[in-house]
Formats: structure tokens, C-alpha cells, sequence
């Protein structure tokens, strides 16, 4: 390979990149980025970023030596529009086209809306460190803010907005908010968490629109209630970055689908990150998804398949993620479904500290922990590797 094209420049195209040159690809590297930023890191913009106690330039996920050793060319500010699989090129949305014998798709994925939501003034979605700033522009003690979907973030930005003294809401079409994580013994404590701190909870109504005049005034739910708002968040949820995609000779379905290696249709082609339907090695069927850890440990497998034009690595990792909130950790690894068995395995669900595993059909296939986060590392740990066993005899 000459020429290798990382589109996306947040965690897992930067990780892409660093492992490009570490595993010894000495040919051109060109960091395509849809915003004018060098990669920084996300999970502080609903949190410390937020909340004022970091600055953007502390985001940066590298510094100057790094990127210089990088040796890449950098397309920022201007998206990725198509891939030409026949020709082997990349098309960029103004008309530009960067020559690619190798291509990394880390294109992550881009929140939904409300109507109403895009042209109000006062009203805000939370993707980019300047989405962050101007929110955080906005927050201030006393203002109303109403924040629309009880997701991780949605209830990160909540915890972060009343800490801050605003008067928040949160709002979810879901009675239950993050039970299908969760599941509906668990998902309950974390939600009293926000009343305890004295936020109102308004769940089981989706919003229908945000209202405005000059600026926002409120929300509508579904039964016709409004709630007055000055501020605005709308975090209803993602979708994988994937329309400009069509066309291109990959399979698509809810994501880039990919083999247990993150290597796609095309053997050229790598997905990494949000936007990768992978196989795991260890499951029946494919999965996605958008944590952090994700994007940061993938990419060191699919650039080995990459550089060896095929599947020489299977990508073996266990989705994880953690959240802060109102001074508590929450931390999760593992595939929890509905009608998994949940055991807790220490501490106490009324201290609100514990860890709490999940089984299924015999085996351990995830854990959840709130405040306990050295029993969770020993949990983890115990889950990958019932994870990647096999699976136990039936009789």
C-alpha cells in the first residue's frame, strides 16, 4: 500500500493513525476530519468541559511531537461525501478526491434531532467541543434546562447543568430510562439519583418538538404538555455515520458490517469505532458499539488486517463503558440483555454501592457496578474470560 486514508479524526481515527505508523506503514497517511479540529476527547464534553473545570486545548488526545511523528496529511473542515471503491478514491464534499489503496472508516456517528430543535436559538445538541462551549456559554444558575433523552449522556449533561445551580428537567419517551442496559432492577438507581439532587424526572411521554420565538421557550410532549425551558439539549440518540456510504460496495445495516476482524466486503477497507458492525469471536451475532473503549481498541486490530489485505486477527474486546454523575461512578462491561439473571455479587443495592453481574444460559455475560470500582476491575476481568471460554456443555 502507498497511500492509506483515515476518515474520521476523533479517538478511533487518531488510534488508526498512531497504529499505521506503528506497525510500520511508511507510505502517505491522510487524516480526512468533517470538523476543523485536530482529535480531541469526547467523554469530557458532557462532564469537566461542561462544567468549566477543563479547557478545550486540554482535550487534545495529541501533542505536537505526536503528531509530527505522525507525518499525515490532514484534510480537516470538509467531510468525506463518498467512497469510489472502482477507482480506489475518497470524494470529499467539496469536490476533492484523495487516491486511496487503503482506507479506514472511522466516521463515528451523528445525533438525532427534534423538529424545531435546529433552528432555535437556545437549543443545542452535544457532539463537538463546540456544541460543549456553547452550552456551557448558556448554563447558568437559575436557567431552566430541559434536557430531551434519559440516555448516558442526556443524564451526564443533566448531572452536569445542576451542578452548575440550573433548574433542569429530564425528559425520556422511555418509563424506564436505560433499562435495556441495565435492566429494570438496576436502571431505577441511577434515575433517583437526579430526583435525590433535584432534578424533575418526566418519563414516559416522548417530546414531540421544541417551541421557540426568538429563542426557546419550552418543549412539547405527546399529550400536549410544555415544559417552559431557556435551554434546550436534545440527546435522543445516534446513528452510525453511514450515508455517505451507499453505493460504495460495502454492506450496511446500522453500521459498516465487518467480519471478526473489522475488515469489510472490501479487504481494503477497515471500520473502526461507532460506526463498525463487527462479528466478536465470541457471539452468534454481530454487535456495535459506541464506547469509547471500542474505539480505542479496535483500531490495532484492523489495521494488522489492513496491512496484511486479510483477516490474520479477530477483534476480541468486551464493550465497556463508564458514566460520572453526581459524584457517582457508574461502570458496565459486557452484553446484558432483558431477561438475563442479575446477581449481586458485592456491596449493597441500598448503599448504592455494589457490583451486580449478569447471566445467561449458564455463564457470566456482564457486570454492573455503581461506586465500586476496584471490585469491577476483578469482575471485568472474571468476564472476559468467561466471555472468551467456551461455553459450557448442556446436558
Amino acid at each position: 500500500m502507498n497511500t492509506v486514508v483515515v476518515v474520521g479524526s476523533s479517538v478511533a481515527g487518531w488510534r488508526a493513525a498512531q497504529e499505521l505508523r506503528e506497525q510500520g506503514f511508511d507510505g502517505r497517511l491522510v487524516i480526512v476530519g468533517a470538523e476543523p479540529h485536530r482529535p480531541y476527547d469526547r467523554p469530557p464534553l458532557s462532564k469537566e468541559l461542561l462544567a468549566g473545570k477543563l479547557q478545550p486545548e486540554e482535550l487534545a488526545l495529541g501533542n505536537e511531537q505526536e503528531e509530527a511523528d505522525l507525518a499525515a496529511e490532514w484534510r480537516l473542515g470538509v467531510p468525506a461525501a463518498r467512497l469510489d471503491s472502482r477507482r480506489g478514491t475518497v470524494v470529499l464534499a467539496d469536490g476533492s478526491e484523495v487516491r486511496a489503496d487503503g482506507v479506514v472508516l472511522a466516521t463515528g456517528s451523528t445525533r438525532r434531532s427534534l423538529p424545531g430543535s435546529a433552528e432555535a436559538a437556545g437549543s443545542h445538541r452535544l457532539r463537538t467541543v463546540d456544541d460543549a462551549m456553547a452550552l456551557r456559554g448558556e448554563v447558568r444558575a437559575g436557567a431552566r434546562v430541559v434536557v430531551v433523552g434519559g440516555g448516558l449522556i442526556g443524564t451526564e449533561i443533566a448531572s452536569t447543568c445542576r451542578s452548575l445551580g440550573a433548574e433542569v428537567t429530564l425528559v425520556d419517551a422511555q418509563h424506564l430510562p436505560l433499562a435495556r442496559t441495565l435492566g429494570i432492577e438496576l436502571a431505577p438507581l441511577c434515575f433517583a439519583q437526579h430526583e435525590d439532587h433535584g432534578v424533575r424526572v418526566r418519563c414516559g411521554t416522548p417530546a414531540q418538538r421544541v417551541l421557540a420565538d426568538d429563542r426557546v421557550t419550552g418543549v412539547e410532549l405527546a399529550d400536549g404538555r410544555v415544559i417552559p425551558a431557556d435551554v434546550v439539549v436534545v440527546e435522543v440518540g445516534a446513528e452510525p455515520a453511514t450515508r455517505w456510504l451507499r453505493g460504495s460496495g460495502l454492506k450496511l445495516r446500522d453500521g459498516v458490517v465487518t467480519d471478526s476482524g473489522c475488515v469489510t466486503a472490501l479487504p481494503n477497507v477497515v471500520a473502526v469505532g461507532d460506526v463498525a458492525r463487527y462479528q466478536p469471536s465470541h457471539r452468534s451475532h454481530t454487535v456495535r458499539s459506541d464506547h469509547w473503549s471500542t474505539a480505542m481498541n479496535q483500531p490495532p486490530v484492523a489495521v494488522r488486517n489492513l496491512l496484511a489485505g486479510r483477516t490474520a486477527a479477530a477483534y476480541t474486546g468486551v464493550p465497556h463503558f463508564w458514566s460520572q454523575q453526581y459524584g457517582s461512578t457508574l461502570q458496565f462491561a459486557g452484553y446484558a440483555g432483558p431477561k438475563d439473571r442479575i446477581t449481586v455479587v458485592d456491596g449493597s443495592l441500598k448503599a448504592r454501592r455494589f457490583v451486580a453481574t449478569y447471566q445467561r444460559g449458564g455463564r457470566t455475560i456482564a457486570v454492573f457496578a455503581m461506586n465500586s470500582p476496584k471490585q469491577f476491575a476483578t469482575h471485568r476481568r472474571r468476564l472476559i474470560t468467561a466471555l472468551t471460554s467456551p461455553a459450557p456443555a448442556r446436558r
